[in-house]
């Protein structure tokens, strides 16, 4: 029985998509990189250096690096909700920019009007950090339509959570872009609490791959807290929207370390569960382990990594903090005034 029980694990094992040496190190790296600034932020929000809301992306990290990393950087778009600091990381925004942004100075890449909740950049193709719940589901379909319309072969990647699965507009996005067969990618990041209600609570189906069944819309789940099948479901999933066969839904199961917001005690859970997560399913431990036992990496070289990373989150931290405030000259651009 216990030969058959360890046959059964290898073969298992041997079913997981593998990555190369360079794409698990790159992913590494990313993901520490979102770590250590999301770790930042939080410090910096309880100095009161950042105000307004702040919602932290720790523990969730293996989502957005996989799907970029299946992506083709400068061509697709992406669009997201107000968990936006790790999604503009990882598709190579400035983190000083983005932690300026967050303090609301000048040198912030919204030039210190949107805070942590609205950034963009055009350059980049990220097309925010949008505040109201569902709504990048929408753009992120005009988004698609815009992609179909040029004929310039980009894909559209519109990220929501669970909470905002439940939104009518979402299932309007869905019908629109199969309607019309648009290039669409959604990604609901199921981190089981939405704002702070279970998923058990809150909604009458929780398979999250499913909701488009009615829209003809395939769909899939995925281990969203390994990097691997994050990036081959992501991989299969985009080159299926980008080859004409329309819109697709990968529900990313995740896990987010802190509350909603950094105003959130997150009593609706135990310490235990979060503690569980950390130990046994850390995106980030998984894939250092893994560095580790296939000799890509050692101990020393991680740890040089480690050194580099926090010196580019503490240069962000530092920019953040001494950059001036914007002119208030500011407060009258990018403004649209109708009669």
């Amino acid at each position: 029985m216990a030969r058959k029980a360890v046959a059964t694990k290898a073969k298992t094992q041997s079913n997981i998509p593998q990555l190369t040496k360079e794409q698990e190190l790159e992913a590494y790296r990313e993901m520490l990189l979102i770590r250590r600034f999301e770790e930042k932020a939080g410090q910096m929000y309880g100095m009161g250096l950042i105000g307004g809301f702040c919602h932290l992306y720790i523990g969730q990290e293996a989502v957005v690096t996989g799907i970029t990393m299946a992506s083709e950087k400068g061509k697709d778009a992406q669009i997201t909700g107000y968990r936006d600091h790790g999604h503009m990381l990882v598709m190579g925004l400035d983190p000083k920019g983005v932690m300026a942004e967050l303090t609301g100075r000048q040198g912030g890449l919204s030039r210190g009007k949107g805070g942590s909740m609205h950034m963009f950049s055009n350059e980049h193709r990220f097309y925010g950090g949008n505040g109201i719940v569902g709504a990048q589901a929408s753009l992120g379909t005009g988004l698609g339509f815009a992609a179909k319309y040029k004929g310039d072969g980009s894909v559209s990647i519109a990220y929501f959570g669970d909470g905002a699965a439940n939104q009518g507009q979402v299932y309007e996005s869905f019908n629109m872009a199969k309607l019309w067969n648009l290039p669409v990618v959604f990604i609901i990041e199921n981190n089981k609490y939405a704002m702070g209600t279970s998923i058990e609570r809150s909604s009458a189906t929780t398979d999250f791959s499913k909701r488009g069944a009615s829209f003809d819309i395939p769909g899939e789940q995925v281990d969203g807290m390994d990097v691997r099948m994050v990036y081959d479901a992501a991989k299969r999933a985009i080159e299926h929207a980008r080859s004409g066969k329309g819109p697709f839904i990968l529900e990313m199961l995740t896990y987010r370390y802190r509350g909603h917001s950094m105003s959130d005690p997150a009593k609706y859970r135990t310490k235990d569960e979060v503690t569980k997560y950390r130990q046994e399913r850390d995106p980030i431990e998984q894939i250092k382990a893994r560095l580790l036992a296939e000799g890509y990496a050692t101990e020393e070289s991680l740890k040089a990594t480690e050194n580099e990373i926090r010196a580019i989150v503490t240069e962000a931290a530092d920019f953040a903090t001494n950059d001036p405030e914007p002119d208030a000259s500011e407060l009258w651009t990018d403004i649209t005034i109708s009669a």
